[in-house]
C-alpha cells in the first residue's frame, strides 16, 4: 500500500517513526508495537463492548472519540447506541480482533475505554467498579490504603474483586457480577463506597465536589450504567506512556504506577494474563447491599444540587 511504512494483518501503518504526541515521549511505532504485542491480553476486555478512545495528533490537544469517523473501514465492527445527552445515535467501534486494534493504533488511539456492558445487553453491566482518585501529589500510597478499605467493605458483604492501577495516579477495583441490573449495580456501588468511607473517614471520602475532599482519596461510585473505564493493559496519555495494570492485593504496597509502562509490560505478560488470573468468578449482589445503596444519594446529582445551593448562597451574600 502506497504511503505505508509497513502492513500488518492487512492494515497499512503510517508515519511510525514520528513522535506520538507532545505529551508522551514516544514514537507512534512504540504505541503500535506495544498494542500488537499485548493484543491477546487487552482484547478480551474490549471485545463486544462499545469503545471510546483517546486519540492524539502532533501539535494538537488529545480528544476522546466515541463516534467512528466516516473513513473507518467497512470491516471494523460497530454498534449504534442512542446518546441521551446529545439526542443522537452514536456509531461505536467494537475492537474484537488484531486487525481492528492495529487500525485504532494507526489512528493514534492511545487510551481504550470500553463500556461496562457488552452489546449483548447494554443495560446490564458485567462489573461493579470503584475508581479511587487520590489528591494531587505523590499520593499513590493513600490510594492503596483506601483500596484496602474497599476490599474490606466488599468482604463484609461477601464479595471479592480484583484491582489494577488506573495508569494515572489511582486504582480501579472491579467486581464481576452475575445477574444484576444496572440500577442494582449502581446502588451496590454507592453502598460499597459509603461503607469504605465509614471504615476510615479521615482517609476516604465520597465527596464529589473536589473542594470538599480535604486531601482524602475520592471513592468514586459513579462508574455505573453506561460508564466507561480504561481497560486493563491500556496505555495512558502521560509522560512515559504508563499502562493500567493488574496487581495482586498483597503486592499493592510494593508497586508504583510508574512500574507499568509500554516498555515494561510486555515482559510481564509473555506467558500469562494477570487480569484474568486475578479476577474472581461473577458473584450475585446481596439484596441488603442493594437496598442500602438505594438510600445513598447519587454523588453527581447531589453535587449538582449542592453546587446550585452554594451559587445561590453566594449571590444572596454578595
Amino acid at each position: 500500500m502506497s504511503g505505508a511504512d509497513e502492513t500488518r494483518d492487512g492494515v497499512a501503518l503510517t508515519s511510525l517513526d514520528q513522535p506520538l504526541s507532545d505529551v508522551a515521549d514516544a514514537t507512534k511505532r512504540q504505541l503500535v508495537d506495544y498494542l500488537d504485542t499485548v493484543r491477546d491480553r487487552i482484547l478480551p476486555g474490549l471485545r463486544d463492548r462499545p469503545l471510546s478512545v483517546i486519540r492524539v495528533r502532533p501539535g494538537q490537544p488529545a480528544f476522546m472519540q466515541k463516534n467512528l469517523p466516516k473513513y473507518t473501514p467497512d470491516w471494523v465492527r460497530r454498534t449504534p447506541v442512542w446518546a441521551e445527552a446529545s439526542h443522537r445515535e452514536i456509531s461505536y467501534g467494537l475492537c474484537d480482533d488484531r486487525r481492528t486494534l492495529l487500525w485504532f493504533a494507526n489512528q493514534r488511539s492511545v487510551e481504550y475505554h470500553p463500556t461496562l456492558a457488552t452489546v449483548e445487553d447494554l443495560h446490564r453491566p458485567t462489573h461493579l467498579v470503584l475508581d479511587l482518585d487520590p489528591p494531587e501529589g505523590d499520593s499513590f500510597a493513600a490510594a492503596v490504603a483506601v483500596a484496602r478499605l474497599v476490599r474490606q467493605a466488599l468482604a463484609d458483604s461477601g464479595l471479592t474483586g480484583a484491582v489494577k492501577t488506573s495508569g494515572a495516579k489511582g486504582l480501579h477495583v472491579f467486581v464481576p457480577v452475575a445477574g444484576g441490573t444496572a440500577e442494582e449495580m449502581a446502588a451496590a456501588t454507592r453502598a460499597i463506597a459509603v461503607r469504605a468511607e465509614r471504615l476510615d473517614p479521615a482517609s476516604a471520602t465520597t465527596a464529589f465536589i473536589k473542594e470538599d475532599r480535604g486531601g482524602r482519596v475520592f471513592v468514586d461510585s459513579t462508574r455505573a450504567y453506561s460508564a466507561t473505564v480504561v481497560a486493563a493493559y491500556s496505555p495512558r496519555l502521560r509522560p512515559g506512556l504508563p499502562v493500567s495494570f493488574p496487581v495482586p492485593w498483597d503486592d499493592l504496597g510494593e508497586v508504583t504506577p510508574a512500574d507499568f509502562t509500554v516498555a515494561t509490560v510486555p515482559g510481564l505478560v509473555t506467558d500469562r494474563d494477570p487480569w484474568a488470573e486475578l479476577m474472581p468468578a461473577p458473584q450475585r449482589l446481596p439484596a441488603e447491599l442493594v437496598e442500602h445503596g438505594r438510600t445513598v444519594p447519587v454523588a453527581r446529582v447531589q453535587a449538582m444540587h449542592e453546587g446550585k445551593r452554594r451559587a445561590r448562597a453566594r449571590r444572596e451574600a454578595g
